[in-house]
C-alpha cells in the first residue's frame, strides 16, 4: 500500500457536514485537509526515496506544493499542484524521471487529480518569467519534502524577479482578468456561476495577492478576508454536491449547496424551502463576488497609480522633464464635466466637487465612464454615496444623463456593476432592490434578473465597443462618445436611435423599457410582463418623464414577450393573428419596430436557446429570429418597415 492510498476518501471524511447537514467551520476543515495532504505527501516522498535504484541526496532535489494546497485552501475534491524541483546537478535525467514516476503514479492510482511538473531551478525561473499563472503560483509555494532550502531559495528568486518586473507585467495581469471577464462573466450576475474563474471569484483573490507581493499595492483585509473564506465554503460545498473537482455552481447543485451552507429555512414548507434557499444563496454569492471584485479593482487601481507616482527621485528622463528636487509632481486633473475629471486612466471627482450637494454627480460620473471606457476610481465610488440622490422629481439634466448612460452600449454592464456595488441604482429606483441578485427560474437565462436587464439595455446602446482593460474603448465611435458635454441636456438630434426614424423620445422609451422589462419578476408573480407594466409607469412618472415616453415604455414592457409568443405558438398566416398583433402595438408601425428591437435584445441576452448549447455561443437563435421576421408582421400595419424585415 502507498502512503496516499485512501487519501481522497479521507478528504471527504474531513469535509463531512454536521449531523444537521450544515457545513460548518470551513476554514478549520481546509486546515485539516491541508495538514493531512502534507503529511501523506511527506510519507510518499520517503517511500519513493526508499524505492529508487539510487540514493536520493538530502540536498539538490525536493517536492514543492503550489496552488490551493500551498495556500491552505484545498477543497474536498481539489487536485494537487506539485513540482519536483532539482538543481540540475545532483541527479541525472534518468534518475529524476525514476523519482518522479515513484511520486506521480501512486497519486494517480489513489484517484486524486494531479497537476505536476519536473523542473530545475533555472527552468522554474525561466517559466515564471514568461508564464503568468506559473508566476502567481510560485509566489505562494510551500516546501513539502526534500531540500526545503532549494525550494525556498527558488521561491525567493522568483519573488524578487516578479517585483523587479512588476511594472512591465502589470498590464499582462490586468489583461488576464479582463479575458476571464469576457469568458466567464461576473460572479454576482450569473445564474450558474463559476466561483473560481468568474470576475469576483477565487481567481481574482490570487491576482490580489500577486499585486500585493509586487509591492505595487497593499493587500486588503477585514471584510475581504471574510468574503474569501465564505466563497471557499461555497466552493467546498459545490465539490461535495457534485462529488468531483468543479467550481461551476450548476442549477442541479444549488439546493444541496444552499442546504449545506445553512440557508434552508426549516419553518418553510418543503416545496418553498428549496426555492427560498436558492434565492438566499445567489444573493450571498452576489455579495461575496462584489466584495472580491471591488477589492481587486481597488488594488489594481492603486497599483496603476503607483506606476506613475513611485518613480525614482532622480532619473535620466528628468534631464528633459526636470522635477524640482526630485519631488513628486502634483496630480493633474482633466475636468470633463461639472465635478468630474479624468486622472491617470480613471474617472474621478474634480477637486472642486461637492458630493453632498450634487444629486446628479453619480450620473455624470457614470456617463463619463460609460462613454470613455475609463473605470470609476474606487474611492470616487465611495464618495458618490454621499450625494443626495432621490427616486423622484428628477430634473431635465438627470433624466437626460440617465438616458445617455443607458445608451453607452457594451460599456454599460461594467459601469452599472460598479454603481451597484455601492447601492446607487437602488437609490434611484427602490424597485430595483426587489430583483437585485435574484436568479431567473428559466433555464434559458444565463444571468440574474438584474444583470439580464442591463445586458438587454447594452444591446440597445449606440456603440458596441468594449473596454480594452487599459482605460480605452474598442469600437465606439468618437462622435458618439463626445456627442454632447456631460451634464448638458441633449436634443433629439444628438440622440440617434437604432433606426433613423426613432426620435429622442422613442429611443429613450426603448432604453427605459429594456431597463424595466423584467422588473415584475417577483416571487408569486405569474405574469411578470403585466406586473412590470404596473411598476414601470410609477417609476418613470416619479422620475418626471413625460407621458409619451412613459406610455411607450409601459407598452413595450407589457408586450415584451408578445413577438416570441406569436412566433412560436400562433399561426402567422391567420389574418386575425396579424390584426391582434397590430392592436397590441397600437397600430403603430414604428412601435412594432421598437418591440422587435427589444425582443431581439432580450433574446440575445439569454443563455442557450433552441439549436444552441451552453458554450461560448449565447443568444437569439437563428430559428427564432427568422420566425419573427415573417412578412405578416409588417403587412398587418399596412406598411413594410426595414427594422422588421432587415437587420436594424
Amino acid at each position: 500500500m502507498s502512503a496516499v492510498d485512501g487519501l481522497k476518501a479521507r478528504f471527504l471524511e474531513l469535509s463531512a457536514s454536521d449531523a444537521d447537514g450544515v457545513y460548518r467551520d470551513g476554514a478549520g476543515k481546509r486546515r485539516a485537509r491541508t495538514a493531512l495532504a502534507m503529511d501523506r505527501l511527506r510519507a510518499l516522498w520517503d517511500e519513493a526515496c526508499a524505492a529508487t535504484s539510487f540514493v536520493v541526496p538530502d540536498r539538490g532535489v525536493g517536492l514543492a506544493a503550489t496552488g490551493s494546497l500551498s495556500r491552505g485552501q484545498i477543497g474536498p475534491c481539489s487536485d494537487l499542484d506539485l513540482v519536483l524541483i532539482h538543481d540540475g546537478h545532483v541527479l541525472d535525467e534518468h534518475q529524476i524521471t525514476e523519482l518522479a514516476n515513484l511520486l506521480w503514479y501512486p497519486l494517480w492510482d489513489s484517484g486524486l487529480d494531479l497537476d505536476h511538473a519536473v523542473r530545475s531551478r533555472a527552468q522554474c525561473e525561466a517559466v515564471t518569467d514568461h508564464d503568468l499563472p506559473a508566476a502567481t503560483g510560485w509566489l505562494e509555494v510551500r516546501p513539502v519534502a526534500g531540500d526545503a532550502e532549494l525550494i525556498e531559495d527558488t521561491a525567493s528568486s522568483i519573488l524578487e524577479r516578479w517585483r523587479r518586473a512588476a511594472r512591465r507585467r502589470l498590464p499582462e495581469l490586468l489583461d488576464s482578468a479582463q479575458a476571464r471577464l469576457l469568458e466567464s462573466g461576473r460572479l454576482p450576475y450569473l445564474n450558474q456561476p463559476n466561483v473560481k474563474e468568474a470576475h469576483g471569484g477565487l481567481r481574482d483573490t490570487v491576482l490580489v495577492s500577486a499585486l500585493a507581493a509586487s509591492w505595487l499595492a497593499d493587500r486588503p483585509h477585514g471584510g475581504y478576508d471574510d468574503a474569501v473564506e465564505r466563497l471557499l465554503d461555497v466552493r467546498d460545498c459545490i465539490h461535495l454536491a457534485a462529488g468531483r473537482d468543479t467550481n461551476l455552481l450548476l442549477t442541479a447543485y444549488q439546493p444541496a449547496v444552499a442546504a449545506m451552507l445553512g440557508l434552508a429555512d426549516p419553518t418553510l414548507p418543503e416545496g418553498e424551502r428549496a426555492a427560498a434557499s436558492i434565492d438566499d444563496l445567489m444573493t450571498m454569492i452576489a455579495r461575496l463576488g462584489r466584495t472580491v471584485s471591488f477589492a481587486y479593482l481597488d488594488t489594481a487601481s492603486r497599483a496603476r497609480r503607483s506606476l506613475v507616482h513611485d518613480r525614482p527621485r532622480f532619473a535620466f528622463f528628468q534631464i528633459f522633464q526636470p522635477r524640482a528636487a526630485g519631488r513628486r509632481e502634483a496630480p493633474t486633473f482633466d475636468v470633463i464635466a461639472p465635478g468630474v475629471a479624468r486622472h491617470e486612466g480613471e474617472i474621478v471627482l474634480a477637486p472642486d466637487a461637492d458630493p453632498s450637494s450634487d444629486p446628479a454627480l453619480p450620473l455624470r460620473v457614470a456617463v463619463a465612464s460609460g462613454e470613455s471606457g475609463l473605470p470609476i476610481n474606487p474611492v470616487t465610488l465611495s464618495n458618490l454615496t454621499r450625494c443626495p440622490m432621490r427616486d423622484h422629481d428628477w430634473n431635465a439634466e438627470e433624466r437626460a444623463l440617465l438616458i445617455r448612460l443607458l445608451s453607452c452600449g457594451a460599456n454599460l454592464p461594467e459601469v452599472w456593476e460598479r454603481l451597484d456595488y455601492v447601492g446607487i441604482p437602488g437609490r434611484w429606483m427602490p424597485e430595483w432592490l426587489g430583483i437585485r441578485n435574484r436568479p431567473s427560474v428559466s433555464a434559458a437565462h444565463r444571468y440574474t434578473i438584474d444583470q439580464h436587464m442591463i445586458q438587454v439595455v447594452s444591446r440597445l446602446g449606440r456603440g458596441d465597443g468594449r473596454s480594452d482593460g487599459h482605460g480605452g474603448s474598442r469600437g465606439v465611435d468618437a462622435s458618439v462618445r463626445g456627442a454632447a458635454p456631460i451634464g448638458a441636456v441633449p436634443s433629439d438630434a444628438s440622440m440617434p436611435g437604432l433606426s433613423e426614424h426613432y426620435d429622442g423620445e422613442r429611443y429613450a422609451a426603448l432604453l427605459l423599457a429594456g431597463l424595466l422589462h423584467d422588473i415584475g419578476k417577483r416571487p408569486g408573480v405569474r405574469d411578470h410582463a403585466a406586473e412590470g407594466a404596473r411598476h414601470a409607469p410609477v417609476i418613470l412618472r416619479r422620475m418626471g418623464f413625460g407621458d409619451r415616453v412613459v406610455g411607450m415604455a409601459t407598452l413595450l414592457v407589457r408586450e415584451h414577450l408578445t413577438l416570441s409568443e406569436f412566433a412560436t405558438g400562433r399561426d402567422l398566416n391567420d389574418p386575425a393573428v396579424g390584426a391582434e398583433l397590430a392592436e397590441r402595438v397600437g397600430r403603430d408601425p414604428v412601435m412594432l419596430d421598437m418591440l422587435f428591437d427589444l425582443t431581439r435584445a432580450d433574446g440575445s441576452s439569454l443563455g442557450a436557446t433552441s439549436d444552441e448549447t451552453i458554450t461560448k455561443r449565447y443568444g437569439w437563435s437563428s430559428w427564432r429570429e427568422s420566425t419573427a421576421r415573417i412578412p405578416p408582421f409588417s403587412d398587418v400595419t399596412g406598411s413594410a418597415h426595414p427594422a422588421v424585415g432587415a437587420d436594424a
